[in-house]
Formats: C-alpha cells, sequence, structure tokens
C-alpha cells in the first residue's frame, strides 16, 4: 500500500495517468458520437422509408380497395431485393389478409408510431427483431409495415465492437505517447536538477547541457545558465570583495587605532594632538567614502532606483559633469573636451553622473600635464557610447578586465585616496541601465566606456 501511494506521489506517474484518461475519455466521446449519429441515421432512413411505403399502400387501397391493396403487398413480399421488408395485413378481427407474419401483435395498437418487437416471420417460422409502424384503413382493416432490424443488430453488435477495440487502442497509444513525453519533459529536468544540485555542493561552474534542438527547453537551459554566469560572477565579486574589505581597510583602521592612542598619550604636545586629531579624521573620512561607494554599488548591482528613471539628455549631463570638473582639470594642467551627438535614453540621471564623475575621476588622476581629457558621447542604431579618454601610461592589456573589480587599483601606493572602487560603481551603474562598462588601451591613453541602450 505504501509503495503504491509511493508511486502515486510520482509526477511522473500523475502526468502519464492523466494523459492516458483524459485520451481515453475524448476517444471515448468521438466514438460515442459515431455510433449515436450512425444508429440515428439508419432509424431515421428505416422509418422514411416505411412512413412511405405506408402512404403509398394507403394510397393503394383509395385507388383499388382491398384486393388491389392485397396484390400489392404479395407483389413486395416476392420480391427478393425486399427480403428485410415485412408486411402484414388483417381484417378488423385479425384475420390475416397477406403479409409475411404470422400474425397481428396484441401489444399493438394500429396507429399508436413506431415500435420496435420481435414478431414470426411467415416463410421461416423465426421470431426475428422488427422496427415497424401501423394504421387503420377507412374500412377497419388493420396494416403493419415494417423492416426486419436482424441486421441492423448484428451492425451494433460489430459497431460497439470496434468502438471497444478503438478504445483498447486509444489507451494502450495514450499510455505510449503519456510515457515517451514524460520521459523527454523529465530527462530535460533531471539535468536541470542534477546541475543545480552540483552548484549547491560549491560547483559554481556547472551548466545546464544544451542538445541544439533549439526548443524551448534548450531556450530555457540557455536563459538558466545566462542567470548562473551571472550569479557566479556576482558571488566572485562578493569573494573579491569580501577579500578586498579585510585587507584593504586593515590598514587604514590600524592608522586610525594609532592616531587615537596618540591622542591619549599624555607626553604629547597640543600641536601633536591636533595633527593626530586631523589625521584620525581624514582616515575616518576616508572609510566613509569607502562605505559609501559599496553601498552605491551594492543598490546598483540591485536594481534600486530603477523607480526613478526618466528620459535624460547624455549629451547636456555630459557638458554638465565636465563643466564642474573644467577647473580640476586646469589645476593638473590638464585640457578638458567634450564631443557629443544628440542622445536621450531613459535613466537614473543622477546615477548616469556619478558614473561619469567617476571616469573622469580616474583619467585626471592618470592624465599627465599639458595632455587632454576627452568626454565623448556617441550614438549607433541601439547603443549610446559614453566615453572619457587620457593621455596616460594605460593600463597592461592583462589588467583591463580587472579595472572594474572592486578594490582593484593599479596604483601601488593608491596615492590621492583611491580605494579602487570608482570604476566598479561606474560599471555597476552601466548593468542597472542594461548596458556594459568596457576599458581599452587607446595607445597612448585609456578610453574608459559606458555602452548603454537606448531604450
Amino acid at each position: 500500500m505504501g509503495k503504491s501511494l509511493g508511486i502515486m506521489r510520482n509526477a511522473r506517474t500523475r502526468l502519464v495517468l492523466l494523459s492516458m484518461v483524459l485520451s481515453t475519455l475524448l476517444t471515448a466521446a468521438v466514438l460515442a458520437l459515431v455510433y449515436v449519429t450512425a444508429n440515428r441515421t439508419i432509424a431515421g432512413e428505416t422509418r422514411s422509408v416505411v412512413t412511405a411505403e405506408l402512404a403509398g399502400l394507403s394510397d393503394e387501397y383509395q385507388r383499388r380497395g382491398i384486393f388491389g391493396l392485397t396484390e400489392a403487398i404479395e407483389r413486395r413480399t416476392q420480391d427478393a431485393a425486399e427480403r428485410d421488408a415485412l408486411y402484414l395485413l388483417t381484417d378488423p378481427f385479425g384475420t390475416v389478409l397477406a403479409g409475411n407474419l404470422v400474425r397481428w401483435p396484441p401489444d399493438v395498437e394500429p396507429g399508436s408510431g413506431w415500435v420496435e418487437l420481435d414478431l414470426i416471420r411467415t416463410e421461416s417460422r423465426e421470431n426475428v427483431p422488427v422496427s415497424a409502424a401501423s394504421i387503420r384503413l377507412p374500412g377497419g382493416e388493420r396494416l403493419l409495415v415494417g423492416r426486419d432490424a436482424s441486421a441492423r443488430r448484428q451492425f451494433d453488435r460489430v459497431l460497439l465492437r470496434s468502438v471497444a477495440l478503438a478504445l483498447l487502442a486509444a489507451l494502450a497509444l495514450s499510455l505510449l505517447t503519456g510515457w515517451f513525453l514524460t520521459r523527454l519533459v523529465f530527462s530535460r529536468l533531471k539535468d536541470i536538477s542534477r546541475t543545480a544540485g552540483e552548484i549547491v555542493s560549491g560547483d559554481l561552474s556547472r551548466r545546464i547541457p544544451l542538445r541544439g534542438t533549439g526548443d524551448e527547453f534548450d531556450r530555457m537551459a540557455s536563459t538558466l545558465n545566462e542567470m548562473l554566469d551571472r550569479i557566479e560572477e556576482l558571488v566572485g565579486h562578493l569573494r573579491t570583495t569580501s577579500n578586498s574589505i579585510a585587507h584593504d581597510l586593515r590598514s587604514p583602521l590600524s592608522r586610525l587605532r594609532q592616531r587615537v592612542e596618540a591622542l591619549t598619550d599624555p607626553d604629547r604636545s597640543m600641536a601633536e594632538r591636533e595633527v593626530d586629531a586631523a589625521r584620525a579624521l581624514a582616515e575616518v573620512d576616508h572609510l566613509l567614502r569607502v562605505f559609501s561607494q559599496l553601498t552605491e554599488i551594492s543598490r546598483a548591482e540591485a536594481g534600486l532606483g530603477r523607480e526613478e528613471f526618466e528620459p535624460v539628455d547624455l549629451a547636456a549631463l555630459a557638458r554638465d559633469v565636465a563643466e564642474f570638473y573644467d577647473p580640476l582639470a586646469q589645476e593638473n594642467g590638464v585640457g578638458l573636451s567634450v564631443e557629443t551627438e544628440a542622445a536621450t535614453l531613459p535613466g537614473h540621471p543622477a546615477l548616469l553622473a556619478q558614473a561619469l564623475s567617476n571616469l573622469l575621476d580616474n583619467a585626471l588622476r592618470y592624465a599627465p600635464g599639458g595632455t587632454e581629457v576627452k568626454v565623448r558621447v556617441a550614438r549607433s542604431d541601439d547603443t549610446l557610447v559614453l566615453s572619457v579618454r587620457d593621455h596616460g601610461p594605460g593600463v597592461p592589456e592583462t589588467d583591463l578586465e580587472r579595472l572594474a573589480q572592486p578594490f582593484v587599483t593599479l596604483d601601488p601606493a593608491r596615492s590621492g585616496g583611491n580605494s579602487g572602487l570608482g570604476l566598479a560603481l561606474a560599471a555597476a551603474i552601466a548593468r542597472m541601465q542594461g548596458g556594459r562598462f568596457e576599458a581599452r588601451n587607446a595607445q597612448p591613453g585609456l578610453e574608459a566606456r559606458l555602452i548603454l541602450p537606448r531604450s
């Protein structure tokens, strides 16, 4: 009993049974319709013929009387083509005058309508099923016309056997089809389940196998694999970020602790304490900036802020941000130019401005004096490109893909409080917009680009 219940809890078994039941019911309904339609058609044709014969024989009686009617009935009973036709003519008292039936059925009142009964034929003296109708003639005589229903009953038996065989065939076919379909479906689900189990066990590199059919299962597997790629990327970023936080914040926290300890040293002068306090505040400000940027990256990666999207004039935004950074560029002896095309897209204006600011910060940090930093907005069929190019030393090709990772900086000394989060935040904002971040060596210099969808 427990084993049977376990089988019934199996989704494959339930789907096979459901497919079998639905297919069988549908086949049974179609066959029942065929059976009923065939019987009604045959019965209707028989009634039409019998009714027409009754009318014809009644007319014969009107024209030629009882003797003419008797001759017409005897002529029809002798016709080999009418071997299933049954006739009976009696006087008002039941004496047989003509026909091929032995006697008038006692339970039939002339004119009572269509009847189904068993009667004895005169030539064979056998009981046969009869479908008939009757009338009473003006002289009181009784006339019954019908058809031998033996062939029809035989047809019913053959039809019922055919229906039963068809149902059995439909049952077997539905069982086979259900098994095949569920095997196909559950084999693909098994691939997904196995891959999910391996991922849960810690192997984030596993992917759902594609069978190359291009069907819905392959498309779903491809979508899930893209999701797993993104999850693996985010988990990798999380691990890198966690390790980097532990590594990169240790030094400023240690320095902060030293400054605080120095403030409590009674042997230090007031001037020295003021210097220590200023340095401690600088370390606190640096830590707050790091945590603020980490929070912004997390919000962008989670897609928070999409509800605030509005049409953004990217060209105007680029000019405004460049104008804000122009004094800093002049102070560094660097030229700052803007080249734009008309470009509007749905986006978060504040975050897009933040992303461009981070690109400019990075470019101005490494641009040599006397060179130029160029901000450019370009338009293509379905994307907009917001780029910043400097004429600095560039980046080794092997490090280009690491630039957008949190806490990655190619400045060993991390001068200027650079925490390596600016480009990571810009990349996260680009992803929130549905785009991506790219960096390439422009020879000379580095070009960082945000490639954003136009809609």
